[in-house]
């Protein structure tokens, strides 16, 4: 009988010391997850704080640096006289401030790998500014870095771009300048000197985003006009000739927006367009000057020096460059550009009040 007690007892005892450390295992697990649970948390907090900085240290107007230079890159997509307006007028405002300013000029010569080469290079040496003139430049600078201050210009629309968060208030470390046409007047401009059209084509680069939202900016203008718009796209500038003999024949005139392909070969555009005698209107007065007909539109110079301001009040600590819109050229300075020996090659009368305001040279 002692020895069935001893038994039990030794029994209960057995019992009752795993019931203990199965106890104490059941704790330490809970403690462990909790404390994981804990380090997850600080960890997504700490995230989220080093995020909340990150566009704080972007949002923070820059102090003067006295008697210290300032590095500004420049990225410019393409070689054309538009953007190199851009660029010339940003670098002459920026060298009439007083300010300490080493500028350092780079050209992607319209290829996408050289924009990101470029882009990597200016982040990689820490610029205090970097200048991105077109959308392609824009978007490859804007996809190497949060923090280094970027202006923009000959963009269409930065925010339909993804370069902002808008245009009235960009927030993070972009703003610039818009080269958005007057395209109602633009499209005026065909009633004006071909007041029987009835189909125009839009000639535009396919891959460039601001091009498609001016071409349908353009489209729905026509419309409202009974026009028809046909869109004659291309994707690299060897199809440009072909694509723009496939206009004759078919349409009454062309709109040529500011895109950067076409503004790079507009000499090849007119010379087809011109020899068969169909009026092509631009977007901006250096494709006039390359043998387009006509156009009313902003200058590219301006918007350069505008640009330009931006930066100066970026650098004087005025404002951070989040805290600026984009900003757009003043109506009241468009200006009318015709080139008039492209008008007697293809035989078009300009009006009186058209020719008034660009008269022959």
């Amino acid at each position: 009988m002692k020895t069935l007690k001893k038994v039990v007892l030794l029994a209960l005892v057995l019992a009752l010391a795993v019931s203990v450390f199965a106890g104490c295992g059941g704790k330490d697990d809970d403690q462990t997850q909790q404390n994981q649970t804990a380090g997850k948390v600080d960890k997504d907090t700490a995230d989220k704080d080093a995020e909340a900085d990150k566009d704080a240290e972007a949002a923070t107007p820059v102090a003067p640096k006295d008697g210290e230079t300032y590095k500004v890159g420049v990225l410019q997509y393409l070689e054309h006289n538009a953007l190199g307006a851009a660029n010339e007028g940003f670098q002459d405002a920026l060298n009439e401030s007083g300010l300490n300013i080493d500028i350092e000029y780079q050209n992607a010569q319209g290829d996408s790998s050289n924009c990101q080469t470029i882009a990597s290079s200016f982040v990689n040496d820490n610029k205090d500014l970097i200048f991105a003139i077109a959308t392609p430049a824009a978007q490859a600078v804007a996809a190497k870095t949060t923090d280094i201050p970027i202006l923009v210009s000959a963009v269409t629309d930065p925010a339909d771009s993804g370069l902002v968060a808008s245009n009235a208030a960009p927030g993070g470390n972009i703003s610039g300048t818009s080269d958005m046409n007057p395209i109602d007047e633009q499209m005026g401009l065909i009633v004006d000197l071909v007041p029987d059209a009835k189909t125009v084509a839009i000639l535009y680069c396919s891959s460039e985003d601001n091009s498609k939202l001016q071409a349908d900016l353009a489209e729905q203008t026509l419309a409202e006009m009974g026009i028809t718009a046909v869109h004659k796209t291309v994707t690299q500038s060897n199809e440009i000739q072909s694509v723009v003999a496939s206009c004759v024949g078919e349409v009454d005139a062309i709109y040529a927006p500011t895109d950067n392909m076409i503004a790079s070969a507009m000499t090849t555009v007119a010379k087809v367009a011109n020899d068969a005698k169909i009026p092509v209107i631009c977007g901006e007065s250096n494709m006039v000057d390359a043998g387009g007909l006509i156009t009313y539109g902003i200058d590219y110079y301006t918007l350069g020096r505008m640009t330009g301001e931006m930066a100066i009040r970026y650098f004087n600590g005025e404002a951070s460059v989040g805290e600026m819109p984009i900003e757009y050229q003043d109506q009241d300075s468009l200006q009318l550009a015709i080139n008039w020996d492209t008008a007697d090659a293809i035989g078009i009368t300009i009006p009186e009040e058209l020719a008034a305001q660009s008269p022959r040279a």
